[in-house]
């Protein structure tokens, strides 16, 4: 089997330090005497010189697999294949007794000796061109050591699967005339319709398909099957996309383009962008804008001088209910523009991904994945909404895009700009302690004041309608926004109809088996639904443990929150924003664009209508519930409440008609919403990082989460223990200053019909705390019998 050698750290500044490489043993003693040893041998043991240089001229390549057993593993490149492999192609090679040659990613080739050792040979190289060119794969090293991922996976993560599958490609044989045709009396002697067909051939000087041909030379199949049969024509294969598709292949969602000279504010955020992106140097900006402040124009015109010079740069949106808005504002300005996101069709995500890999796209927009977007020429990373929790996959490998966004720009030595109005805690302390440089946009554009921000304190009952979620202040809001013709946005975090189905006689909740959670109530289809695996079942009529038929509904969702808007308003054209009515691609565009037109006076919805989205008529915004987040047990639970009121309270005084903002809460005095309430972020920041030096949590120190799952509950707690006394073990022979809290169970005990226990680590230092979970984890094994996994996840946002 093919030895194992580990990877060379990529040098990306800012990354965990290099893992040591394995030292070569060093050469034995053969126990012979002195005597022996200085006696002449009779014949020279040594390979000739000659036999020394054959045997350092061996082809080596380090392959990573995607699944276990993950590598590196050195196999040796035949000698045909010397000139076609690189790094970034995939490969298949024979691994131990598999009959089936698996699938790998080779990360380098070298040229040397192999030690003495046999090294098995690569099978076949898939790939024509690298899928990753030499910055990413150092990337991709980074990532892998960085999160504890495997390489192979993450390289998985980096390729989408539409183009690892080649979608929306076919295979096609194209015909070449052979050598032989040079010779005209060759063409001379055939029959005629072969002597057309093949005349035609040589005199278009292309290759051309044997249905082209046929059409060409007005023939049937025959005469190209003989020419084929007398090896007068040469084949080749290739794979192509099957059809063009067009770059704007949506139409924008609405708005129209508006032109007005730059601010202050806008004009000295520029110039230090500018200089940033002339220094050629990597650098990162924090642009704290508040909501209105005109940041995308900012962008655009960063992206401009970067064109000028040739050069493309990645656009970064949270949500993609906001990339039809922003591909729409880029395309007005730009000739070329890529969208990549979940909703695009596999041919499609395909077509795109080619495009930006062949350097014929100045700008591509999409969510986190967009980051590890090929561009040949890339000089600027943009990451809008910076703050935002969707830029963290939570699947393996459990990267930030944030996080990536850095390294990738570090590694190529260019700028990257953070843009929000309500910037992460570590955004923000990094622009206190050097790290990055903060470009402040205090003002709205044209001067616009901040919206007024009313907080409605749901504990008084004079303030609750009975029996509804629109308090009294917030009903007479609306009704006077639709009198004077303006829009209203509402946002509720919660979808579904009811969020628990409760029995009054017996207490009997309606929950999920495998995850034990509450299901809620769907209207829609008349279903329950376990928003967390998606298990689904008819709502029940009655108590499914006593019979009784007056079971009860409760909870709020946008279901019943719409249900409820067209009862009061009856005269409003409403529309619902939420993962169950977007499902469709191009749906949010549609319901935005019916929003920006005018056709809908009232938009309800989750979280997705908060972010980045421009209205100029929108006179009102209303919160229904703005402690939905508030009280979970996660230290960024305040953090994520302030952003989302204030997020949500930018949407609206984006005219010149100005705006309100409605706020209804169980905790009106809670910091996050006083400072939400005041558009005061600073006051909001001090406050919530004097909380969290009491316990040194993110930014001021390093926090990963070790999550176990497993179908035997005692078995999962067994081995969360024996992870705990790996990772003590760990910690003492490194001597590091980690703390280690757990195993216990999440606030969520078991998802999917598995048991979970969470161990939670925190340094001061990354770098020890990474070493502590490589020490730890290096030789860990479970058994299969246990069945139990577990996932490291590195600077986690979620603790439930």
């Amino acid at each position: 089997m093919p030895s194992a050698l580990p990877p060379e750290e990529p040098e990306i500044s800012g990354s965990l330090s290099a893992p040591g490489f394995l030292e070569s043993p060093s050469s034995a003693s053969d126990g012979s005497d002195n005597e022996g040893a200085t006696q002449k041998q009779l014949f020279d043991t040594d390979p000739p010189p000659w036999e020394i240089a054959a045997e350092e001229d061996v082809a080596v390549a380090k392959v990573v697999l995607s699944d276990a057993p993950y590598g590196p593993y050195d196999y040796r490149i035949p000698d045909p294949m010397r000139g076609l492999l690189r790094p970034g192609m995939r490969v298949h090679v024979p691994l131990a007794r598999r009959k089936r040659p698996t699938l790998g990613w080779c990360i380098e080739t070298s040229i040397g000796n192999s030690s003495g050792r046999a090294l098995s040979e690569i099978a076949e190289v898939l790939d024509d061109e690298p899928l990753c060119d030499p910055p990413l794969v150092r990337l991709v090293m980074w990532m892998s050591h960085y999160y504890q991922s495997p390489a192979g996976q993450v390289f998985d993560a980096l390729i989408p699967s539409s183009v690892r599958a080649n979608a929306g490609t076919r295979e096609r044989t194209y015909l070449t005339p052979a050598p032989a045709t040079e010779d005209e009396s060759v063409v001379d002697r055939l029959p005629p319709k072969q002597q057309k067909a093949l005349r035609l051939l040589i005199a278009s000087g292309r290759p051309m398909t044997a249905a082209q041909l046929m059409v060409h030379a007005e023939c049937t199949a025959a005469p190209i099957s003989a020419l084929r049969k007398k090896g007068l024509v040469q084949e080749e294969s290739r794979r192509e996309m099957t059809a063009g598709m067009p770059t704007r292949w949506q139409s924008g969602d609405g708005e129209t383009a508006q032109s007005h000279p730059p601010t202050a504010d806008q004009a000295e955020a520029l110039r230090r962008i500018m200089a940033a992106l002339d220094s050629q140097q990597a650098k990162t900006l924090l642009l704290h804008g508040v909501t209105g402040s005109g940041k995308t124009e900012v962008y655009i015109r960063a992206i401009e001088h970067v064109v000028r010079f040739g050069r493309a740069a990645i656009v970064l949106v949270p949500e993609i209910s906001l990339t039809p808005q922003t591909r729409g504002r880029f395309e007005r300005r730009f000739d070329s523009v890529a969208v990549l996101h979940s909703q695009m069709t596999p041919a499609e995500r395909h077509y795109q991904w080619q495009r930006i890999r062949r350097g014929e796209v100045q700008v591509v927009v999409g969510p986190r994945s967009a980051v590890f977007a090929p561009l040949p020429r890339l000089g600027l990373i943009i990451l809008d909404e910076e703050h935002d929790g969707s830029f963290k996959q939570d699947t393996q490998p459990r990267y930030h895009a944030r996080k990536v966004a850095f390294a990738r720009a570090q590694s190529l030595q260019i700028p990257l700009v953070l843009g929000s109005a309500t910037p992460s805690l570590e955004s923000w302390y990094a622009t206190r302690s050097g790290l990055a440089e903060l470009i402040s946009m205090p003002h709205r554009v044209g001067q616009r004041p901040m919206p007024h921000v009313q907080l409605v304190d749901l504990r008084l009952k004079e303030e609750r309608t009975r029996g509804g979620a629109i308090s009294r202040q917030l009903h007479l809001a609306v009704n006077e926004t639709l009198r004077e013709k303006g829009q209203v946005i509402l946002l509720l975090n919660r979808r579904g109809f009811a969020t628990t189905i409760q029995c009054p006689s017996c207490g009997h909740v309606v929950a999920c088996p495998d995850c034990e959670m509450p299901l809620t109530h769907h209207r829609d289809g008349g279903k329950a639904v376990c928003h967390y695996c998606d298990y689904t079942i008819a709502t029940p009529p009655w108590c499914p443990e006593c019979r009784f038929d007056g079971i009860r509904y409760g909870g709020l969702g946008t279901q019943k929150l719409e249900i409820e808007v067209k009862a009061r308003f009856p005269n409003a054209r409403v529309a619902r924003m939420d993962s169950d009515t977007m499902r469709r691609p191009g749906s949010h565009q549609k319901v935005l664009s019916a929003f920006r037109s005018g056709e809908v006076d009232l938009l309800l919805g989750t979280q997705m209508i908060a972010k980045g989205l421009d209205f100029p008529n929108v006179l009102l915004v209303g919160v229904i519930n703005a402690d939905s987040a508030l009280h979970f047990p996660d230290f960024r639970a305040g953090e994520r409440t302030f952003q989302l009121v204030t997020q949500v309270a930018g949407r609206t005084g984006r005219g010149d008609r100005g705006g309100r903002v409605i706020v209804q809460t169980f905790s009106p005095e809670h910091m996050a919403i006083q400072a939400a309430s005041r558009h005061d972020y600073e006051q909001f920041a001090e406050a919530e990082l004097a909380n969290r030096q009491k316990f040194n949590y993110p930014p001021l120190g390093s926090v990963a989460r070790i999550i176990l799952r497993g179908t035997a509950e005692n078995v999962t707690e067994a081995i969360a223990e024996s992870m705990l006394s790996r990772l003590e073990a760990a910690r003492e022979r490194l001597g590091a200053e980690v703390r280690i809290l757990g195993p216990a169970p999440p606030p969520i005990p078991k998802l999917r019909g598995k048991y979970r226990f969470h161990l939670l680590l925190q340094s001061l230092d990354p770098i020890q705390l990474g070493a502590t979970i490589r020490k730890a984890t290096e030789t860990f094994k479970i058994p299969d019998k246990d069945d139990v996994q577990y996932v490291v996840d590195i600077d986690p946002m979620d603790m439930l």
